[in-house]
């Protein structure tokens, strides 16, 4: 199928209804990317932040793109180069594997300067430099884009459509990550539960690479099938709780400054 024709099937409402399920697609797969860019930019100076989560997106972009138009050395990333046992590791597997890791001792690491550190003294001793925020970004942008990918290639066979969704992803990535990570600064609650979401992820992405690696030495009727459905079900769960408890704090603390309104009223009335 030639530009011509690829385009024409954009405009059709097929094409239309593939752009809008896939955009969607790709920004449900986005979340985890956007949590880990809102908590590595966070490390950055005040003025930097915004610029590092648009600069180190944009470059992801444009990696996300060479992706696509590299499709056929993508799949054949999937063709094992060595076993272990039962295990035939493949290229796609090694990069979900060093990816996983990563972000497992990435994040853990942040969970700990949580812990034992106040927010001033990351800020003033542990600022990260603007290039190692972007390379980060980058990288991890890479692992988490072969699900984004793949699920584009399995949806639609039109290049255009998927580079379209793609960029309608990422732009709205772009907008949206700085009212993210608002969000998660001013919410310490919704924070742990970030981090801890990522050290899920990091723990999915880690048995995936693992999982397929030993797919390959089974016939494919009985190829084991990694659901993530349930640590985004849990992340949702742990979100609206955190939600409550946040509400529930905000009305009690107007109630308690209501009290304290009228005891002074009280006290101001008998004097």
């Amino acid at each position: 199928m030639d530009f011509h024709q690829q385009f024409q099937e954009l405009l059709s409402i097929q094409g239309l209804i593939s752009l809008f399920v896939l955009s969607v697609l790709e920004i449900i797969l986005g979340i985890d990317n956007i949590i880990f860019i809102s908590i590595v930019a966070d490390k950055l100076p005040k003025h930097q932040k915004q610029r590092g989560r648009i600069t180190g997106l944009a470059l992801a972009l444009i990696m996300r793109a060479i992706l696509l138009l590299s499709i056929t050395w993508l799949a054949s990333l999937t063709n094992p180069l060595f076993h272990l046992g039962k295990f035939y590791f493949s290229g796609r597997d090694l990069i979900l594997l060093s990816g996983g890791v990563f972000l497992i001792i990435k994040t853990i690491k942040e969970i700990i300067h949580k812990i034992y550190h106040s927010e001033e003294s990351l800020n003033i001793k542990g600022a990260a430099t603007f290039t190692s925020v972007v390379l980060q970004i980058v990288l991890i942008d890479i692992v988490f884009s072969f699900d984004s990918i793949l699920t584009a290639v399995g949806l639609s066979r039109n290049f255009i459509v998927m580079f379209s969704a793609v960029i309608i992803a990422m732009i709205l990535m772009m907008l949206f990550s700085g009212y993210v990570a608002d969000f998660i600064n001013k919410n310490q609650g919704i924070k742990t539960i970030a981090l801890t979401f990522l050290v899920v992820i990091g723990g999915l992405l880690v048995a995936e690479s693992i999982i397929s690696a030993y797919n390959y030495s089974l016939p494919k009727e009985q190829h084991i099938e990694l659901n993530k459905n349930y640590a985004y079900v849990a992340l949702a769960f742990a979100l609206i709780s955190e939600w409550i408890n946040i509400k529930e704090q905000k009305v009690k603390r107007q109630r308690s400054f209501l009290m304290d309104d009228e005891k002074d009223n009280l006290s101001k009335n008998s004097e």
